[in-house]
């Protein structure tokens, strides 16, 4: 039994490595990630996966005294956690060089288990930690490649800082805890009228997407290129600013989006606020009390152009009125937006940041006038039988979700009005609070909330129980569509708020 056992689990061990590779891919390739999903997944997504993950506990500690206990974690290993997919669907599994790396990695770290099980006498604890402990090795294994990973990374940004360098084009750097691709998107509009200008793509904001951006796109000629840089804690934005040095530096904003690996609003500003270091003008939403300080600490430092969407005082405002949005300047009205963009603050920052760049103020009507939202950021749609489709999918914090639900309550004034989401993830400690605000301020709002999944169901539903509207309880987003499809019809509005990819729970 003991000798079977092992070749049992090293054959479990091909499906657990697979769903949890696909985690470590999804979250970014951070060590702990894997662990910390296989933890939601076994205890949060229902009695079956409960039992499976007790047994499978239950049998990897009595393994060592009782060697055909092991056929328990191997099979829990094997089966679960249930719901979780092999490959994926929304964020299915991708074999890129660098996956294929990290599995490498972890089939070492398994086989290292397995001859040290051998080696003690233990095959079969051995097997059974092969099964059931992989999210463990993948984190192991990601830990591992970490600084492989970066060596082979550092050739593709020396060359990216030296064709940098070589074609010298003034650098806008764009950070904010959100609203970034917003900002990014509206700033190309205004300077591509006026300079050659070269744009990380949406998801393109982390080391070795920017050094992909300068190595495939730069071209000589480029006479601006406008970065979008993200972080994780502090250090990454100052590494990046390192071989990417701003000229331009803009902050949209500073909120609880992965709180959960910062720790504190003050460590992300801390971080974010890298971006400026070295800059020769800081645009920043004082709309922002934490950016409205940084603001006031770096005046006599650099330039600081202040933007707001209420402050008709500062540099630069974008102001809702009467169904559209006034561009007031150094305190005058400069034009009008109709119809209206997204995201006032964000606007107004890509305005500064255009103006920062002697972009013309009296241009700025024209060179926005065909611009509409971004994607999957409160995008308006018409279904086939005439409902409104808000798309807001890429939104997965407090500001968005609540201007989301203005555009439902103003959109559905007189009809039938649906919120579907997910709830807001990455928000650390304040995630259940959040989730428990946005669903409460949902059912004042709509007539139906729609939750999908169980990732943040427990606090949705608090939130949503004191309201008038009425909850409805789904899997998976594809039964929620099959809902609003069935029970919506024309002049009703549903909004998409978030959209989690398939490996949360």
């Amino acid at each position: 039994m003991t000798w079977a056992l092992l070749p049992l689990g090293l054959a479990a061990a091909i499906p657990a490595s697979l769903r949890f590779l696909r985690v470590a891919q999804r979250e970014h390739y951070i060590a702990g990630s894997s662990m910390r999903f296989a933890i939601r997944w076994w205890a949060d997504t229902g009695l079956g996966n409960l039992a499976l993950v007790l047994l499978g506990v239950a049998g990897l500690a009595g393994s060592p005294w009782w060697d055909w206990l092991a056929i328990l974690p191997v099979a829990a290993g094997a089966l679960g956690p249930l719901g979780l997919g092999l490959r994926g669907t929304t964020s299915p599994l991708r074999w890129t060089s660098r996956l294929r790396r990290l599995a490498f990695v972890a089939c070492l770290l398994v086989l290292v288990v397995a001859v040290a099980g051998v080696a003690s006498g233990n095959a079969a604890v051995a097997g059974a930690v092969s099964a059931f402990l992989m999210p463990l090795l993948v984190d192991l294994a990601l830990a591992v490649a970490t600084p492989l990973e970066a060596s082979l990374g550092k050739r593709w940004i020396e060359q990216a800082k030296s064709k940098l360098a070589s074609i010298g084009p003034r650098v806008l750097a764009i950070t904010g805890s959100y609203g970034k691709t917003t900002t990014k998107e509206y700033a190309r509009l205004l300077l591509t009228g006026d300079f050659q200008t070269v744009v990380s793509p949406a998801s393109f904001n982390n080391a070795m997407g920017l050094a992909r951006t300068i190595n495939e796109h730069l071209t000589p000629g480029t006479q601006v290129f406008v970065a979008e840089m993200g972080t994780y804690g502090p250090g990454e934005i100052a590494a990046l600013c390192s071989w990417i040095p701003p000229e331009v530096a803009v902050i949209t904003a500073i909120g609880p989006v992965h709180l959960e690996r910062f720790g504190s609003l003050e460590r992300t500003l801390q971080a974010k606020s890298e971006i400026v270091a070295e800059a020769r003008v800081a645009v920043l939403n004082t709309d922002d009390e934490r950016l409205a300080e940084l603001a006031d600490r770096l005046a006599g430092e650099l330039q600081v152009i202040r933007c707001s969407a209420t402050d008709l005082s500062a540099d630069v405002c974008v102001r809702e009125e009467a169904g559209r949005q006034e561009v007031w300047i150094g305190g005058s009205i400069v034009t009008a937006l109709d119809p209206p963009l997204a995201f006032a603050t964000n606007v107004a920052c890509a305005i500064g940041a255009a103006l920062a760049f002697g972009f013309d103020q009296n241009s700025i009507g024209s060179s926005l006038a065909r611009a509409g939202r971004p994607a999957h950021r409160q995008t308006l749609s018409q279904s086939e039988i005439g409902f409104t489709i808000i798309d807001d999918t890429y939104n997965s914090n407090p500001a968005g979700a609540a201007a989301g639900l203005k555009l439902l309550g103003e959109l559905g004034s007189d009809s039938r009005r649906v919120l579907v989401t997910p709830g807001m993830v990455e928000l650390g400690a304040d995630q259940v609070k959040a989730n428990a605000v946005m669903a409460a301020r949902a059912a004042e709002v709509a007539t139906d909330v729609l939750i999908v999944g169980r990732t943040n169901r427990r606090a949705l539903l608090s939130g949503a129980a004191g309201g008038a509207a009425s909850v409805i309880v789904v899997d998976s987003r594809s039964q929620a569509v099959e809902w609003v499809r069935t029970h919506l019809g024309r002049g009703d509005v549903v909004l998409y708020e978030n959209d989690l990819p398939d490996h949360y729970p």
